[in-house]
């Protein structure tokens, strides 16, 4: 029951004390080979190099009871780390590999005649390089100049190819100088859809004109690039006002249908209530639009909440039921109107999709043609629902 430890006799807490902090100290290290079976997990291996150091420091506190299940534990901790090393040694010989393909793809394309596609072939080759990991720190130097010495022998036949271009210089100087007159000509215009692609056009042709020489090439596209930007701050700032003019015209708009909701929601049928319904059109006709995105929607709850009430006010008085159908028949008429106006917009929406090259553009109209085509249901069935109201 009792053992001598530092020339003092314990008794058998002593003990027990101890086995619990064996227990202690192997449930951590349970713990540490858990963690160590799940390094394969961690995507980065720069992390994973790190979280294996952190685990060997935690094990190497851990005190050690020389048993044979922490022979175990520290068996199944080392395998697990030796596994990931040589499924980390697997991969950077794999990155070796895939960088030395790289290489290869840029000694060919040092000789290639074609300087503007193979400038766009060599900076996806260098994309591609940036995104294969590391392939060994002894190996990444090496294989990184040589990809470099291979790019650069094209690099060295573009330059030179450059410099043997100056006698283009006046060429391309009067050829930009023309630009910017054209661009100054253009920089006051309002008609800001046309200007717009006017002013691509033309930086499409300055783009084509090319260098015109060191001296002379940033001082002509300032001037250029000056009346561009004194046109596209004016349709900047002009549509600008526009969109806040149409915030406040929505707004308005909106606080028409809120009061003409409450007038229609009372049911109160008097003709102070009528007339305020009819000033709510006519001040609804004074505001401007709110965005052909807007406009239709708006309009149609508008409308659809006017026909509510007036429907109802038909049927409060049966002596008014003749001004009723009138009534109905004009707001059929309307919708009529409205929905052939929508077919209309709508063929011309298709006939403006061929020949357009931009998918966004082509993208943009379908969505408007979708739009009207739903639009064009709830006015069918509108128109259907007022149909149905005249018979009755």
């Amino acid at each position: 029951m009792y053992q001598k430890v530092g020339g003092e006799r314990m008794n058998e807490n002593y003990f027990e004390e101890k086995y619990d902090d064996m227990d202690e100290d192997i449930q951590q290290k349970e713990a540490l080979v858990l963690e160590a079976e799940k390094i394969d997990e961690i995507e980065d291996d720069h992390e994973a190099s790190q979280k294996i150091n952190q685990l060997r420091r935690s094990w190497r506190q851990i005190h050690y009871w020389e048993s044979e299940y922490e022979e175990d534990l520290k068996n199944r901790f080392e395998a697990a780390i030796d596994a990931f090393y040589a499924k980390f040694k697997e991969a950077e010989k794999e990155h070796e590999a895939a960088k030395r393909a790289l290489i290869e793809k840029a000694k060919e394309l040092s000789q290639a005649k074609d300087l503007k596609q193979t400038t766009k072939a060599q900076q996806e080759l260098f994309e591609e390089w940036k995104k294969i990991p590391s392939a060994g720190r002894n190996l990444d130097d090496v294989l990184w100049e040589e990809f470099q010495k291979a790019r650069q022998v094209f690099y060295d036949r573009k330059q030179e190819a450059w410099e043997n271009m100056n006698q283009n210089f006046d060429k391309a100087k009067e050829a930009k100088e023309a630009l910017i007159e054209k661009a100054k000509e253009l920089e006051d215009s309002v008609e800001w859809k046309k200007t717009s692609e006017k002013f691509r056009d033309l930086m499409t042709q300055w783009r084509e004109a090319g260098f015109a020489g060191k001296e002379d090439n940033d001082a002509l596209w300032e001037a250029f690039n000056s009346a561009r930007q004194k046109f596209y701050t004016r349709r900047n700032a002009f549509y600008e006002e526009l969109h806040s003019t149409q915030a406040v015209n929505l707004k308005e708009k909106q606080e028409l249908i809120e009061k003409a909701r409450a007038i229609k929601d009372s049911e109160d049928y008097s003709r102070e209530n009528t007339e305020t319904m009819k000033d709510l059109a006519v001040q609804w006709k004074k505001i401007g639009s709110c965005g052909k995105n807007k406009d239709d929607k708006i309009w149609n709850e508008f409308r659809e909440i006017n026909d509510i009430y007036f429907d109802g006010l038909g049927k409060s008085n049966a002596k008014r039921q003749a001004d009723h159908q009138n009534r109905m028949k004009d707001a059929r008429a309307r919708k009529v109107d409205l929905l052939n106006n929508q077919k209309r917009q709508i063929e011309r929406l298709q006939d403006s999709l061929y020949g357009l090259v931009s998918e966004q553009e082509m993208k943009d109209i379908e969505a408007q043609i979708q739009q009207k085509e739903d639009f064009i249901k709830e006015l069918e069935a509108q128109i259907e629902d007022i149909d149905s109201k005249i018979g009755e």
